[in-house]
């Protein structure tokens, strides 16, 4: 219904209009019955559903050629089925208000952030209209009415007869990837067809194909290619924000769940503080301690107090944070499964032997952004190909046939007028032409410097990904070694102030560095999977479609498994001649 039916009826005065629905009721009736179904049956809901349907297999067979399995592209939410005039402000407001209590395992959490996050729905819907502007461009090239009208003039004479000029117009395009287009166009008398008389429709075919500017396929089919392509970047697009998207989920739930650890830290400290300053205080009874040190133990323990109350507020806030991530309301009742954080501990750590060299490779090959940037540095350079064509002149071919005032009493087909021709078009104006081509070039040399920037970048960010991760995997078996070495304090510093051999201060000092081991422990191993998720995301082969991708190994092509061996050990320091690249 894009190019609708107009119709003019231009009479006398009513009775003519009913003299002459009397003599042609019928036949007019039944036209206009037909133009109030086709007008009935342009419901919006099929169009939409016929929309949905052309773009989910185009992204179904992109997604299947691209990332070599199928995907779920639905944009439909939760409004999706209601109409928009059905959805008041009241009710968005409303289900702000929703207050419910839940606990989420990580997994769950995962699949509702995927469900409600804005930011996900507007990506996915983005990659929609990437495959639903190439189902327009498609639709260039296929047989399409470019005119439909009836024009009703009609006139009654004395003689009861009806004259006039009222006419059926039918008009169709299509365009060849050859670059040449061809019109056919339909016509008949509408008059003639009440009066019993009808003619055959008037039938003009009109060819034009290109013969220096615009021809071949090459240059006809770009608009065309280039919409193909567009669609293959916006698949490969929101592939990668789908692991960007996951991982940042992922190490968000992870974060929150060591402010639940630093809470329980800082709350178990404040006690132990309590108990130390009641154990000063009762020592200072007994004469075994003075009084200056039981104030100390009073001004730890209320500094205790204040890091204790900024721990729960700073879970407070990644918790509302992280309930707009999963779209839901903020006096939402949340609580988060710690049974993640034990399985990423019992894990420990998931080595990963990987040079720069190696790991620049394969993300070259595998980061699908850094695909997206190669084949658009190869669209700038069909885009010159093409705006140099341009500066050609225009020579088309040109071949009509028509076939025009013919009776079926008398229809004799071989009565028809042909016409065959040159048009030369003489590039007498080319500024905008050469203005153009001169563009071309400059965005061309602008993509060839776009596209070294981001793979100088790409080999920075696998540097210094290869380098945080040792730099997190040694962090870690530090902090491990602290919190050993703080238990011991904490355990043996009652036994020496017992003994007079240690004042209250060592004891105070001994637990806040437990509790400092105690947070850096659990911030180190979140750490060392965060910059390895990172690092995998960068190299293009994470695989965030597994059940607890978090958890697995995820191998690297052309890299053999490292082996966790035995218990870790720290490296040897590197000297600054090594850091400088200095030899002695």
């Amino acid at each position: 219904m894009a190019h609708g039916i107009s119709i003019k009826i231009a009479g006398h005065a009513s009775n003519f209009l009913l003299n002459m629905m009397t003599n042609c009721s019928s036949k007019l009736i039944g036209i206009l019955s037909l133009v109030t179904v086709l007008l009935a049956g342009c419901e919006a809901a099929k169009f939409r559903d016929a929309a949905d349907a052309e773009v989910y297999g185009i992204l179904k067979q992109r997604g299947s050629d691209v990332l070599g399995a199928e995907q779920d592209y639905d944009i439909r939410t939760v409004w999706s089925e209601r109409a928009p005039d059905a959805i008041p402000p009241v009710d968005i407001i409303n289900e702000r208000f929703i207050d419910n209590a839940r606990v989420l395992s990580l997994e769950a959490a995962l699949g509702m952030a995927i469900t409600n996050n804005r930011a996900y729905q507007l990506q996915k819907e983005t990659l929609y209209l990437s495959a639903l502007s190439l189902t327009g461009t498609r639709h260039k090239f296929v047989w399409q009415p470019t005119k439909s009208t009836a024009d009703l003039g009609l006139a009654r004479e004395s003689d009861k007869g009806l004259k006039g000029d009222s006419n059926l117009d039918l008009t169709f395009s299509k365009l060849f990837k050859t670059g040449g287009t061809l019109t056919a166009t339909l016509a008949n008398d509408l008059v003639l067809y009440f009066n019993g008389k009808p003619k055959v429709p008037d039938i003009t075919l009109k060819l034009t194909q290109p013969l220096l500017r615009g021809a071949g396929r090459a240059i006809a089919e770009e608009v065309l290619t280039q919409a193909e392509r567009d669609v293959v970047y916006a698949v490969r697009r929101f592939s990668h924000f789908q692991k960007t998207f996951s991982i940042e989920t992922v190490s968000e739930y992870f974060r929150i769940l060591q402010k639940k650890d630093s809470v329980r830290n800082s709350y178990s400290n404040y006690q132990n503080l309590q108990a130390s300053r009641a154990r000063a205080e009762a020592m200072v009874e007994a004469q075994r301690l003075p009084k200056f040190q039981v104030d100390q133990a009073r001004q730890e323990e209320l500094s205790s107090r204040v890091k204790y109350l900024a721990a729960v507020e700073s879970y407070r806030a990644a918790l509302d944070a992280f309930k707009q991530r999963l779209g839901l309301p903020l006096g939402e009742d949340l609580r988060l499964d710690d049974a993640a954080l034990r399985e990423l501990v019992q894990t420990g750590l998931t080595p990963m032997e990987l040079s720069a060299r190696n790991g620049y490779l394969i993300a070259v090959t595998n980061r699908l952004d850094m695909l997206n940037q190669i084949d658009q540095y190869e669209d700038a350079q069909r885009k010159v190909r093409v705006a140099a064509d341009n500066l050609k002149p225009n020579l088309n071919f040109v071949a009509d046939m028509s076939l025009t005032e013919q009776f079926y009493s008398s229809f004799s087909p071989e009565e028809f007028t042909a016409n065959t021709g040159l048009q030369l078009g003489l590039p007498l104006d080319k500024l905008s032409e050469r203005n153009a081509y001169r563009t071309s070039l400059i965005s061309f040399e602008k993509q060839l410097r776009t596209l070294a920037t981001e793979l100088d970048g790409l080999r920075e960010d696998i540097r210094q990904g290869i380098r945080q991760l040792a730099q997190q995997q040694e962090n870690y078996l530090i902090q491990q070694s602290a919190l050993a070495l703080a238990l011991q304090r904490v355990t043996v510093m009652p036994l020496l102030l017992d003994a007079n051999q240690a004042d209250i201060r060592d004891q105070l000092e001994a637990q806040a560095d437990l509790v400092s081991a105690q947070n850096a422990v659990t911030g180190a191993i979140v750490n060392y999977h965060v910059a390895r998720w990172n690092l995998l995301k960068n190299l293009g082969v994470m695989r965030v479609e597994a059940g607890q991708f978090w958890l697995e190994k995820q191998p690297v092509p052309g890299v053999p498994p490292a082996n966790p061996g035995g218990a870790a050990q720290l490296p040897d320091v590197v000297t600054p001649e090594e850091v400088f690249g200095e030899r002695e």
